[in-house]
C-alpha cells in the first residue's frame, strides 16, 4: 500500500516531503501512546523510567516535526500561533482569532456585492 493518495508523479518534491513529515508525525504520536501505556502499566520503577525517557524522546521528535511543518506550510504557522501557549478554553480561541482577524480587516476597506436593484 502506498502512502500517497494521488499519483506520486504529480506531486512535487515539497509535497512529497510534507507527506514524509506527516507520516513521521503519525508514527511518533503512536509511539508516544505505546510508551505512555507501558509506563502506566509497568510496576518496575527502573523500566518505567526507561520507557518514560523513550516516550519523552518521541515527544521531542513530534515537536521538531511540527516546527518543520510550521516553517513549510503557512497554515500550520497560523494555527499554531492561534492555539499554542494560550490560556482559557481552547475551543473559544477560534472565535477570538476570527474576531481579531475581523478587527484587522476594519481598515475602511469593505467587500460587498453592491446595489441589488
Amino acid at each position: 500500500m502506498t502512502q500517497y493518495h494521488e499519483p506520486v508523479e504529480v506531486l512535487d518534491e515539497k509535497a512529497q516531503d510534507i507527506v514524509r513529515a506527516l507520516n513521521s508525525l503519525k508514527e511518533e504520536v503512536e509511539a508516544i501512546d505505546w510508551y505512555n501505556q507501558r509506563v502506566v502499566a509497568s510496576n518496575d520503577p527502573e523500566l518505567k523510567a526507561i520507557m518514560a525517557h523513550n516516550r519523552d524522546e518521541e515527544i521531542e521528535h513530534v515537536c521538531m516535526t511540527l516546527e518543520w511543518l510550521r516553517r513549510n506550510m503557512p497554515v500550520w504557522d497560523e494555527e499554531l500561533r492561534t492555539y499554542l501557549f494560550t490560556e482559557g478554553p481552547i475551543v473559544g480561541l477560534e472565535g477570538k482569532q476570527e474576531s481579531n482577524n475581523q478587527e484587522d480587516d476594519d481598515s475602511g476597506f469593505q467587500l460587498n456585492i453592491g446595489d441589488l436593484k
